[in-house]
């Protein structure tokens, strides 16, 4: 109901921040570990929407105030909502865990430290770069809690690190640290803490440097190969490349190679 959303005058759950073409979205309850709440969870859905719509921004960054990246769902508030139907998403909203709705077609970076649990873990998995602090502590516990994963780790965990490396955590609920993370798959990078937000923006802004479409048609068609397959994303690849080949931004590109400078993307 609207009291979610009233809260929001006050002090905003997520922070928002735009550095050239680079939106920058910080979850803000540090005093309660970043759990997610309702409003949490649906002004993080704004600041990937706002990503999509607005054709200047051209790369998201999430990270955490605080020591800790998000203790996961605020579960007295949330679940009540989840096990009575309720949706996390409002409509015409892209979701952060690229579940339901519309999908988004620009890319999403991660910078994760400290307690990196469930739903952690799954915006992660629904992410495209993940860096990590080496104090970052991941856990999928649903069933600690007599439940299962509804974020995403059942559909994607054994996609990215296989299926044995899924299932170890998964139906244990154990703990794992950074470098494990970085061996499974699901964090590229490890820094020392403190430098997780400044390493994301720095691969984000490479990102945003170059040409828009051409960003999105490689995440859209490497989406496609996965989720598809192989087949399906081929049909699509040549007529897309084609059709890039006759933008701008390819024009300018062959020209900054002839004139030995970088390229200025539109």
């Amino acid at each position: 109901g609207p009291s979610v959303y009233a809260r929001r005058m006050t002090e905003p759950t997520v922070t928002l921040e735009t550095r050239g073409h680079v939106l920058l979205a910080g979850l803000n309850r540090a005093k309660k570990r970043n759990a997610f709440n309702l409003a949490m969870l649906a002004e993080l859905a704004q600041a990937y929407t706002k990503l999509e719509e607005e054709a200047d921004l051209r790369c998201l960054v999430v990270f955490a105030h605080g020591d800790h990246f998000t203790a996961g769902l605020d579960l007295a508030e949330v679940g009540p909502h989840v096990e009575g139907g309720g949706s996390l998403l409002l409509e015409g909203d892209v979701d952060p865990l690229d579940l339901f709705g519309r999908r988004r077609r620009k890319p999403v970076i991660l910078a994760m430290q400290g307690y990196c649990y469930t739903i952690a873990i799954e915006l992660a998995l629904a992410a495209d770069i993940v860096i990590a602090a080496s104090d970052a502590k991941f856990t999928q516990f649903e069933v600690r809690r007599g439940i299962m994963p509804f974020g995403g780790a059942t559909l994607r965990f054994a996609k990215v690190a296989g299926w044995q490396n899924a299932m170890r955590y998964v139906l244990t609920g154990d703990f794992f640290d950074a470098a494990e993370a970085q061996r499974l798959g699901l964090v590229q990078e490890v820094v020392e803490p403190g430098k997780q937000l400044e390493k994301a923006f720095e691969i984000a802004d490479t990102i945003a440097k170059q040409a828009p479409l051409a960003v999105q048609a490689c995440l859209v068609n490497s989406r496609m190969a996965l989720e598809k397959g192989h087949d399906v994303a081929l049909g699509e690849m040549m007529g897309v490349a084609r059709s890039l080949m006759k933008a701008e931004d390819a024009a300018e590109g062959v020209k900054s190679f002839v004139e030995r400078r970088e390229a200025r993307f539109t």
